[in-house]
This record gives C-alpha cells, structure tokens and sequence, in this order.
C-alpha cells in the first residue's frame, strides 16, 4: 500500500477519534451513583453549552426519591376513559374553563386567531395540567430532570431536558431553586424544559419567557400544537386530522381523548 494512502487513512482515524462525542454519563437505578453521574455529567453539559450557572446547579442537584417513587407508579394511564376522566374532574374543567373563556374572550380568541388552536382545547390542558395554575409543582425542577436523566428506565428522552434546564439556568428563565412537577415540567401547563427552549413565547410583552405566567404558558401552548402541525379550522376529535396533534401532547391515549372530550365541551 502507498505511504501517501497509509497516512490518509491514519489521519482519517485519528480525526474520527478526536471528533467522536464523549461518552455518555452512566446510568442507574438508584441514588448510589447519582454523584458519579453529575460528575461525569458535567462533561457533557460542557460540551452541550451549558455554562457556569447551569453547571452550578447541576452541582446542587439532589437525587429526587419523590420523582423516582412517581415515575415507577403512574397508575391513572391505566384506568378507563370514563374512570380517568372522573379521577381527573371532567365536569368541573369544563364548567370552569367555559367561565374562564368567557371572562376574558378577546384573549382567547387572539391565541385562535395567531395560532389556529381552539379555546376549548388549551383550557383542558390547563385544567388537566394544573388546574389552571393552582397546583404547578412542589419538586426541585434541576434535581427532578437531572434524577431522571440518571435513571436507567428513560435517561435517553431526559438528558435532552437536563441540558435544557441547565441552559434555562444559564439564561436566567428558571432558578437552581425553580419549581415544577415530579418529572421536571415547569409553569401553567407543565412544560418540559427542552420544549420551553423550542417553543417557549413571550406572550405578555414582557422580554422573556416565564411559563408560570399564564399568558406566556397559554400562548406558549398554542405555540407548540401548531408547529407540530395543527390543521386551523378542522376538527379535533377522534379520527379527526387534530386529534393526532393532540397526541403529540401527552403520549397516553386515555389523556389524549379526554383533552379532545373537554375541549368539545368548553367550546360548546
């Protein structure tokens, strides 16, 4: 073989060497290695873009026994439509979504009217998500997305939303000590932090984004079931062409049908 092509194909692996991304932090499925992983962790962030504040918070985060203890025991995805929609108070969704929607219409109609999606549709997610803001979380949000980003069983889809909540640090939209739901959503309407980077709004003018702010979430939620395809005007009950960007929302069929059953009924 000619020394020129020994040299091409030398250079070529040790570029590939130094060019392949770092390996991954490991998983597990208890808290003796969460340490480890921040750790090793941190590596990763660096590499991400995550900076000094977000790299900061990842090193206070604690390992989110609550978190874990829920993750294991969702039990409401497998009741039926009609136990699922009990559980959750359709009834009184409904009832106070219409009262929300005709309190302040003119907003409502603003979000329809800029993103295409229904009133009726984003006050049963708001309902569903929080009860309309009455209940956003009670966990550390940093130690409840890095925790699940540890653990074995989902780490692939969380580590995204890790490095999301660190740069969210970064950024000054969340805290070290900001706080969300048990699996680390954020605000009104519980998002995840990569998708509050993707398709978080500024919906009251204000120059940032702040997912606890209703407006922001609202239109932030409009926001996100329009880019993932929200057809204006068609329908969104089963076999209808938005029911499938309803499910881009909550992966559980029974959730999804009850958002497009509440929806209907608010909209009445």
């Amino acid at each position: 073989m000619p020394s020129r092509v020994i040299k091409s194909l030398f250079f070529a692996l040790l570029t590939g060497l130094y060019a392949a991304p770092a390996l991954s932090a490991p998983c597990g499925n208890t808290s003796a290695g969460f340490a480890a992983w921040k750790t090793a962790f941190v590596t990763e962030a660096r590499s991400a873009g995550v900076g000094q504040k977000g790299l900061a918070a990842l090193k206070g985060a604690q390992y989110a026994t609550k978190t874990i203890w829920a993750d294991r025991n969702q039990k409401s995805f497998k009741y039926s439509l009609e136990k699922f929609m009990q559980v959750r108070g359709a009834d009184t969704i409904v009832a106070l979504g219409r009262k929300r929607k005709a309190r302040n219409p003119a907003f409502y109609t603003s979000l329809e009217k800029h993103y295409g999606v229904p009133a009726g549709v984003l006050l049963a997610i708001h309902g569903m998500e929080t009860a309309f803001g009455n209940f956003m979380g009670d966990s550390n949000v940093i130690s409840a997305i890095t925790t699940l980003a540890y653990d074995c069983r989902r780490s692939d889809f969380f580590t995204p939303h890790a490095l999301a909540a660190l740069k969210l640090v970064d950024e000054g939209a969340i805290s070290a000590g900001s706080i969300g739901a048990k699996h680390g959503e954020l605000g009104h309407t519980q998002f995840l932090p990569g998708n509050i980077l993707r398709y978080g709004v500024d919906g009251n003018g204000d120059g940032r984004v702040d997912l606890t702010n209703e407006t922001d979430a609202l239109a932030s939620t409009a926001h996100y079931l329009n880019k993932k395809g929200w057809k204006r005007g068609k329908g969104f009950q089963q076999g209808q062409p938005n029911f499938e960007v309803i499910k881009e929302w909550n992966a559980a069929g029974v959730y999804q049908k009850a958002i497009a059953i509440m929806g209907a009924g608010i909209d009445r």
